[in-house]
């Protein structure tokens, strides 16, 4: 069997490496549309998105809390050390699955059901925080991707009519620069949800070890998950990027900055909420949602309907993947 020490010390690395497929599978939430756009070239984005994930990820810690005792009791992680390595692992399969084929599903959701699977395969069904879950999680899960879409829907009309009498070379020339600072906002935005997520769970491996006396997060994981998320984001994800980018609908700076505007308006407030959104889902939804007030035709919902299936699937796929990942390691630590 492990020792504590080296089983701990894994579990530490084995969450960085899901930050970093995190960063990297995400990273387009911030600069899809900004690079679609060809406001910036795609490596300044990808270079400032890091750098302002890695600032979010330092604002806050209600994120982390809820992932830290909000769905699984932490007796029951207490009872079962590689409960957390489970989960992880869970988590970075279905993070590479659907990274390989270019597919913005939730690593939010992923991680989640990870967690969710593992526990079930550890101690049962009473190992979950149902009240948790279901206010943390599932209507988040709901009533994010709805506000994304409406908030996009409502915003983009409201420029449409302010700005109806204005020539249409003079709005793109504005909101191309209004654009780098939405697409700012977004990457903040996403390091507040994101990476609170990974911090959250290493403090609760922590507390299961004995190394910290409660599930508040220590200063040093906060930096240290928020310099992995970071590097991930550094690295792109160009599959991504560009089915969000373009095979939506075709964007202009105005919809890009709509679009930024209202995922992160719907981000940062469930952030300050402690609900573990996925970022994935909201500017999608957002995206979409701005591109329905042009006309129905002009979204491509074929990409919808594969997006909503990805976003259904990633909760129960994650949780399978986390209860079998539970069982081998069982085995083998056994």
């Amino acid at each position: 069997m492990f020792e504590v020490a080296p089983l701990l010390l894994c579990i530490v690395a084995v969450a960085l490496v899901f930050d970093f497929t995190n960063g990297a599978h995400d990273s387009a939430n911030a600069i899809s549309t900004i690079v679609a756009t060809r406001v910036v070239s795609p490596r300044l984005a990808v270079t400032v998105a890091a750098a302002l994930n890695l600032t979010g990820a330092l604002l806050g810690t209600e994120v982390a809390k809820t992932l830290g005792g909000g769905i699984v009791h932490p007796d029951v992680v207490a009872g079962s050390h590689i409960l957390v390595l489970a989960a992880l692992l869970a988590a970075i399969i279905w993070n590479c699955i659907t990274w390989y084929f270019g597919i913005p599903s939730s690593s939010s959701h992923a991680l989640i059901g990870g967690l969710v699977g593992a526990a079930v395969a550890a101690a049962g069904w009473n190992s979950l925080n149902a009240n948790g879950i279901v206010h943390k999680v599932l209507i988040p899960l709901v009533a994010s991707p709805l506000l994304g879409f409406a908030a996009g829907f409502v915003l983009m009309w409201a420029v449409y009519w302010i700005f109806a009498r204005v020539h249409r070379r003079r709005v793109n020339a504005l909101f191309r620069r209004l654009q780098c600072c939405s697409a700012a906002f977004m990457a903040t935005s996403h390091g507040l949800n994101d990476a609170q997520k990974t911090m959250g769970i290493v403090t609760l491996a922590l507390f299961t070890f004995g190394e910290v006396d409660s599930v508040d997060v220590p200063l040093w994981v906060k930096l240290t998950c928020a310099s992995a998320m970071a590097l991930g984001t550094a690295m792109g994800g160009w599959k991504i990027v560009r089915t969000m980018g373009g095979r939506i609908f075709r964007l202009e700076p105005v919809h890009g900055f709509t679009a930024e505007c209202s995922a992160t308006l719907v981000i940062t407030s469930a952030s300050l909420l402690g609900a573990p959104i996925s970022t994935t889902q909201t500017i999608s939804s957002a995206i979409f949602g701005v591109g329905s007030t042009r006309r129905l035709s002009a979204v491509r919902w074929g990409v919808a309907r594969n997006l909503v299936t990805a976003w259904v699937l990633t909760l129960p796929a994650a949780g399978s993947i986390g209860f079998v990942t539970w069982h081998i390691l069982q085995n083998v630590t056994a």
